[in-house]
């Protein structure tokens, strides 16, 4: 069997700037809800797809702001789509798939614990993350763990991470670190691109690893030593740009593997569809699940 992990998080966001507005019966937007629940139901019930969890980001802020002043927060995000995460959860719920809500962790952990926990059984063929976010690419094992962009249907296996980065999936963290990342509000250390970050890290792997020599760096002399000289003088903000990026795998996920094999929509979706204003998706179900509400 294949898992099919969906970042909650970047599908709604996804659908807020692709699906039409749309009013709930109380007046509230919920375009981008409705715009994740068809993706979703599509995903859903295609051939092969059997085993599907879904993680949101509950609230944006996570322990991570405790660690680093600058990262990302709610702030700046659009009120319409921070006011939809609950009832998007209630929809995706209510399409029968179980729903991790993230408060203290990120979404993106609860994914990495999932991968963490379930690739190991027997019966799973592969896991599948539904995700464009690069954190996620570290979790990325061959061909058993791989990511997969929905929108623009790009599977990244390792070979393909490491022809998008230059790096190994477990070398993810330290090239995030170094690059920085302006999606989740850190910087990076002043001078490492993505073209010398991946040549230094495709041969030492780790930021511990990179030697202080700057000969030993793979550039000329006067660039090697600039690099090097930067990352010592902010060492230690490189390690703890490292600690942001690296995903948790210890979210405590309760379910189980048959827990997340997708027996239909409970009964609680036409209710949630007509609050929804969009009894159309109902009909759009061809499975329900037997005795459940």
């Amino acid at each position: 069997m294949k898992i099919h992990l969906v970042d909650g998080t970047y599908e709604l966001f996804r659908a807020h700037f692709g699906a039409p507005p749309k009013k709930d019966m109380n007046g509230q937007e919920v375009g981008a809800t409705l715009g994740l629940v068809r993706s979703l139901l599509m995903l859903l019930q295609t051939e092969g797809v059997t085993h599907v969890a879904v993680a949101f980001d509950h609230v944006i802020e996570s322990f991570r702001n405790k660690m680093y002043a600058g990262y990302k927060t709610s702030a700046g995000v659009d009120p319409i789509i921070l006011n939809q995460f609950e009832i998007a959860e209630k929809a995706v719920s209510a399409l029968g798939v179980p729903v991790w809500s993230m408060v203290k962790f990120e979404a993106d952990d609860a994914i990495a614990a999932a991968v963490t926990k379930f690739k190991k059984e027997k019966s799973v063929e592969q896991v599948i993350i539904c995700s464009v976010d690069k954190d996620l690419t570290q979790m990325v094992e061959g061909k058993k763990v791989i990511c997969w962009d929905r929108r623009r249907e790009i599977l990244l296996d390792e070979k393909g991470v490491v022809e998008k980065f230059g790096v190994q999936p477990e070398s993810i963290p330290d090239y995030l670190a170094l690059v920085g990342d302006s999606a989740d509000g850190y910087p990076g250390i002043k001078g490492w691109g993505a073209a010398s970050t991946s040549a230094v890290l495709a041969k030492y792997k780790h930021i511990e690893s990179i030697p202080k020599d700057p000969q030993k760096l793979p550039f000329s002399l006067g660039r090697a030593t600039t690099l090097s000289e930067n990352l010592q003088q902010n060492y230690k903000d490189a390690l703890l740009f490292r600690e942001l990026s690296t995903l948790r795998v210890d979210v405590p996920l309760k379910e189980s593997l048959k827990d997340l094999e997708w027996q239909g929509a409970r009964s609680s979706l036409r209710k949630v569809c007509a609050e929804l204003r969009e009894e159309r998706i109902v009909e759009r179900v061809k499975r329900w699940r037997q005795g459940a509400g």
